[in-house]
């Protein structure tokens, strides 16, 4: 099945609105090409929160890539990437491949950390085509909107493309505009000169009043890869002031973590991974976990679909650890149900289920059915735990789950 029906069918709520139709759509076709070249969800809280042993069995979406890979060093006996999206899927088979035929952890570093060395693509065509899925292959080597092929992004900083890089960019240049400087926060030394750079350069935009009417332009965060039920529970969350909302979950990326070990406050600020710095790279990037990664690579498998037509044909009991980012808050009540039908059935006794939420509530109160939530158990307090500590700090909520025994 194509990504634009896969989408298509995950969004679709719109039977009664024609409002909600047109939105539903114009997400759809947004969401269809790359959206996300690198992952916004912190793996480390993912491997605390799921409190991961070797020998885990893991499913995840696949997103970027980055965060598959980086529950490989903790030696899973399986890690099922699924995506929607064939972009994604494509961009992790060549994260996957680069790992394992690039010849040391240097050039790995140029290639997926950099991401902008002009002897990358060589190395492309090199190491890593000759080896990627016929799929992958096909996609980099296909030509993107301006005629050039995919692979050269790697040698013209790769992670400001895709919607959301380029949302960034956008960014930067409205904050330019609106007289603020978003890539100021990039020459902070610690946190003090974080959080007054921030006041300086970044507050004052958001109550600039052109940036609070583009807030409630719901079509503009199509490009963060926010579809229209998500805006809905961001809008109720926010009671109606978005802008703010955005300014609080900002002043969290730029503030409340440092900046030398953030590796989403750099791609956000400084639009580059800091490659002096081992704490401030993608826990995938890291040299500490670049071994154990390679030696755990052919646990990695990718599928092309929807969450639940994947557990749908997996064994019960079979898996230990679910990882769904922002999935469900694009889901209505059946779609919903029907995914934690399978994820129960599935789940070994005492799994842990991971999520993401752009709104702080999750969305399984008041929506799962009550015979599907006794089999689960969640602590408030420990949820909002992990979302003081997420360093992507783009959420509303950080949800985990407990199989009941």
């Amino acid at each position: 099945m194509s990504t634009h029906t896969l989408i298509h069918q995950a969004v679709r709520h719109s039977a009664s609105s024609s409002r909600r139709a047109v939105a539903d759509r114009l997400f759809t076709r947004c969401f269809s090409r790359l959206v996300y070249a690198q992952i916004w969800e912190d793996p480390q809280v993912d491997i605390e929160a799921l409190a991961l042993k070797p020998g885990a069995r893991l499913v995840t979406i696949a997103s970027g890539g980055c965060n598959a890979l980086a529950y490989l060093s903790q030696q899973p006996a399986v890690v099922h990437a699924v995506d929607l999206n064939h972009s994604h899927l494509a961009m992790l088979a060549l994260k996957k491949t680069a790992f394992a035929t690039l010849p040391d952890y240097q050039t790995l570093l140029d290639f997926l950390g950099s991401a902008d060395r002009k002897h990358n693509p060589q190395r492309f065509r090199r190491y890593v085509a000759p080896q990627l899925p016929v799929a992958a292959r096909q996609y980099w080597e296909g030509k993107d909107w301006l005629g050039r092929e995919r692979y050269q992004l790697f040698a013209s900083h790769a992670y400001r493309h895709g919607l959301l890089g380029r949302c960034i960019g956008a960014g930067h240049l409205l904050a330019r505009l609106l007289g603020g400087n978003a890539g100021r926060l990039a020459d902070a030394g610690n946190l003090d000169e974080q959080r007054a750079l921030f006041e300086q350069h970044l507050a004052p935009v958001f109550r600039h009043p052109l940036l609070r009417f583009l807030a409630r332009r719901e079509s503009l965060l199509y490009s963060m890869g926010i579809p229209p039920a998500q805006f809905a529970a961001l809008h109720a969350d926010a009671g109606g002031d978005l802008a703010t909302l955005f300014a609080e979950r900002l002043r969290r990326l730029a503030c409340d973590f440092p900046l030398a070990a953030n590796p989403f406050a750099q791609q956000a600020f400084a639009r580059r991974h800091d490659l002096t710095q081992q704490q401030a790279l993608p826990m995938y990037l890291q040299s500490r976990y670049y071994e154990s990664i390679r030696l755990n690579l052919p646990r990695l498998l990718g599928h092309h679909g929807n969450m639940t037509d994947f557990l749908d044909g997996c064994a019960p009991q079979s898996l230990d650890g679910y990882l769904l980012q922002d999935a469900q808050d694009w889901m209505d009540d059946q779609q919903l149900n029907a995914l934690w039908r399978q994820i129960t059935r599935t789940a070994a006794p005492g799994a842990r289920v991971l999520f993401r939420t752009g709104g702080s509530r999750s969305p399984l109160e008041g929506r799962l059915a009550p015979q599907l939530m006794a089999c689960w158990h969640t602590d408030a307090e420990h949820n909002r735990s992990l979302h003081a500590r997420d360093r992507a700090a783009i959420y509303g909520g950080v949800h985990l789950y407990h199989k009941r025994t």
